[in-house]
């Protein structure tokens, strides 16, 4: 099963650091935000990964192109008047990255519609490019394979700031709508589970994932919701990027659920 990863988007709320680079590429602990989220996945055997690029492209192109010298020592040997380049040390992850640039301005559904062919008639996971956990991932394809629905997406509770979810009894979604003052429901995290028909409900580059396909599906009975109570926090500021930076050098970071 292959891994989508939304990762085109301009980041205009942690813009100190988004002019430079996607916001998924922005770093906790040297690492890119969108390189902590592979991980989680490969630490549950998936390891196949298309990622949908749009602003500064360029930068996760690079990124992975040079991620030998990324992850591994690299010695540059001139004395035979060539450029040698030796890799000790191989810390390289056992990956196949494909990156796909979706378009400077495509909304969330369009890009997730302009990657249709690198997906097949098969199932895949999709999960925002900023947002870290410590989500079973085995638990949430094996809660997916159950009910045969056409969409899973793991929900958390947040607080208030966000749009919220209403689930019935059944854990079927019901409805999305825009908090309200009394709320404390869960939100939409990501980290979904996909059937292949669910990219034909995305019209084209202008379709928000989170409004249309989601909301027809949802009233069609065909959205469930994983409920995962453990940690999640997305990185939307600095505020954010600097208490994710905390946990990570203070020890504590409970998305790191990999080993070195």
């Amino acid at each position: 099963m292959k891994v989508v990863l939304l990762a085109g988007g301009f980041g205009t709320r942690i813009s100190e650091e988004s002019i430079y680079k996607p916001k998924p590429m922005v770093e906790l602990g040297g690492l890119p935000i969108l390189l902590h989220i592979m991980k989680l996945y490969s630490n549950y055997g998936y390891n196949e990964f298309v990622v949908c690029a749009g602003y500064k492209q360029h930068v996760i192109k690079e990124y992975f192109a040079d991620y030998f010298l990324h992850t591994s020592d690299i010695t540059f040997d001139f004395t035979k008047g060539k450029n040698d380049l030796i890799v000790h040390k191989n810390h390289a992850d056992p990956w196949k990255v494909t990156v796909v640039d979706t378009g400077l301005n495509t909304m969330t559904g369009g890009r997730v519609k302009r990657i249709k062919d690198y997906i097949g008639n098969e199932p895949f996971m999709l999960t925002y490019g900023d947002g870290v956990s410590d989500i079973d991932i085995g638990k949430l394809v094996a809660y997916h394979q159950s009910h045969g629905k056409m969409v899973t997406m793991s929900v958390y509770n947040a607080g208030q700031r966000f749009g919220v979810v209403d689930i019935d009894n059944e854990g079927k979604i019901t409805e999305f709508r825009e908090k309200t003052q009394g709320d404390g429901n869960m939100i939409n995290i990501g980290y979904m589970v996909c059937q292949p028909e669910f990219i034909d409900y995305i019209e084209n580059d202008s379709t928000v994932l989170e409004k249309t396909p989601l909301e027809t599906i949802a009233k069609l009975g065909q959205l469930m919701a994983y409920k995962h109570r453990g940690f999640w926090q997305c990185m939307d500021t600095v505020r954010e990027k600097q208490l994710l930076e905390n946990m990570w050098t203070s020890g504590n970071a409970p998305w790191k659920v990999w080993k070195d």
